[in-house]
């Protein structure tokens, strides 16, 4: 049996599992000298000296050396949350860019290896928030991986991997509620067929053009009804409380570590406290506190939990869309960090406890569930986006967009969707298609002020289309039509790689058209 490695990057923490193909249990692997002693886990952070640093310090050894709390271009963290986004990196004179760091930290993983870890595949997890974010993010770690040995490279997104993770049984319905370091996600998953565990495969995407579904082999399916998401996490929660702890000295690097601390100690208890030396060489030394109450005020005046409920609302909204009701949830999984604070932990009482709750392992959860996607599961995804196609209305006398697909629904399609275009002029010699994709009303975006993340209430109108990048493409009419006249008979399809894909055919000259790869959905 093949043996797989997961690598789950988070903004604060990157997790690594392997499993041998043989037995049910897998690994979290402690990669040293970068992960930490305790938990496994590898810090998301990094040092160089330069762009050509050949020695850079990874994880662990950038905190063992007390280079975090400096706050100097050499340091490297929260790059995750920047790889993909449509948002601008407020960090300033960094040396790497976002996707350069995160190249590195793959690389520097993958040739940290244990001698007796040999892996025959690599699966990579991928978040859903942001405009286009997936998309950009699957492109990065295309190119980010094309250098590392390995026969194959395959991607999962994270909430599917953590309900896959959480051992429900076939048929099961699970909420994933992902916390992290810096995104927020829901995602309503659908589990179906498989029986006992297999090799696992993700099959959400595979790199390198190769097909990853057996066409012998009998396919049950992994189904994400509906997932939405906001680029918002717990990096973003220390901030928020060095500004209301210390708000004249926010941009001290060492305060936000202080401030993750404390936050974490309120896990466990109703208060907390921290001595903090606010600057290496001063040696005033100042008590910082805060408390529960404190804590929810704060996340309540800036707009978490408000936020929290419009993602709930609209994820339970899409899933009914699919005649899912809320009765039909068999479970709640809350993933990641944040879950663990005291005010979040009572909301998923409040607005989830209709639903049992799965918490055991909410920092492995993605890893683990990455590799336990297995070769007789097609995994079956949704567009984030619709796709729309603009045409000539004859009626209007005007160009319209017309929806090919919509957001919320499944690929790779089961069957073409066909569509008949007319001449809009005589004499017509060319036909342009045009593609875009509908924007989506969020609830709330963020918005960043003296490098402070901020919730606030988004307006945008929903009914607007975003063009897609890229030349337009033109067919050519020989011999030119007339106005009105039925002149293309069209096909679109999406290919289990995520492709639309164009066929058709001139219904005069009968010349054949396609195919051709349109581009990716979303």
């Amino acid at each position: 049996m093949s043996s797989s490695l997961s690598i789950d990057i988070g903004s604060t923490t990157t997790v690594v599992a392997f499993h041998d193909g043989y037995h049910s249990k897998f690994q979290t692997l402690k990669i040293p000298p970068f992960s930490d002693n305790k938990s496994k886990v590898i810090p998301s952070i990094i040092w160089v000296k330069d762009r050509d640093d050949a020695q850079p310090l990874i994880g662990r050894q950038v905190l063992d050396a007390g280079l975090d709390i400096q706050e100097q271009p050499n340091l490297q963290r929260d790059f995750k949350r920047w790889i993909g986004s449509y948002q601008t990196n407020t960090q300033k004179d960094i040396i790497l860019h976002p996707e350069e760091a995160g190249e590195l930290l793959l690389f520097k993983i993958w040739t940290h290896l244990p001698k007796n870890i040999i892996p025959n595949r690599l699966i990579l997890t991928a978040p859903i928030d942001g405009e286009n974010r997936y998309r950009d993010y699957r492109r990065w770690l295309i190119e980010a991986t094309a250098s590392l040995a390995i026969n194959e490279v395959a991607l999962v997104d994270e909430p599917t991997a953590a309900a896959i993770g959480a051992n429900l049984p076939p048929g099961s319905i699970v909420l994933v509620i992902d916390l992290g370091g810096s995104t927020i996600d829901l995602a309503l998953v659908k589990l179906q067929g498989g029986e006992g565990r297999a090799a696992p495969l993700p099959q959400l995407l595979h790199f390198g053009g190769r097909a990853l579904i057996k066409n012998n082999q009998k396919l049950g399916c992994a189904e994400v009804l509906s997932k939405v998401g906001l680029p918002l996490g717990g990096r973003d929660i220390d901030f928020w409380i060095a500004s209301e702890i210390a708000p004249n000295e926010i941009r001290q690097p060492s305060l936000l570590k202080v401030s993750e601390r404390l936050k974490c100690q309120l896990s466990n208890s109703r208060s907390s406290k921290e001595i903090w030396l606010s600057d290496q060489r001063s040696t005033t030394i100042k008590e910082l506190s805060l408390d529960r109450v404190t804590l929810d005020n704060l996340l309540q005046e800036r707009g978490l939990l408000q936020a929290l409920d419009g993602l709930l609302e609209r994820v339970l909204a899409a899933g009914k869309k699919h005649g899912l009701k809320a009765s039909q949830i068999d479970a709640i999984l809350p993933v990641g960090g944040t879950a663990r604070i005291p005010t979040v932990q009572r909301w998923l009482q409040e607005r989830c406890g209709y639903w049992p709750l799965l918490d055991e392992n909410p920092i492995e959860a993605v890893a683990c569930g990455a590799l336990s996607l297995i070769p007789s599961i097609d995994l079956k995804d949704v567009l984030n986006r619709g796709v729309s196609l603009c045409c000539w209305d004859q009626r209007s006398s005007s160009h319209r967009w017309y929806t090919l697909f919509i957001a919320g629904q499944s690929w790779p399609t089961s069957s073409p969707l066909s569509v008949i275009l007319a001449c809009g002029i005589d004499d017509q010699s060319i036909m342009t298609l045009e593609f875009g994709e509908p924007t989506i009303d969020q609830n709330v975006e963020i918005i960043y002020r003296n490098n402070s993340p901020e919730l606030q209430t988004n307006l945008k109108n929903n009914n607007t289309i975003k063009l897609w990048k890229g030349t337009p493409l033109r067919i050519h009419l020989e011999p030119p039509g007339k106005s009105g006249q039925d002149r293309l008979s069209l096909s679109f399809v999406i290919n289990p790689l995520g492709q639309l894909i164009l066929n058709g055919k001139d219904m005069i000259s009968e010349q054949i058209i396609g195919p051709v790869v349109l581009g990716f959905v979303r």
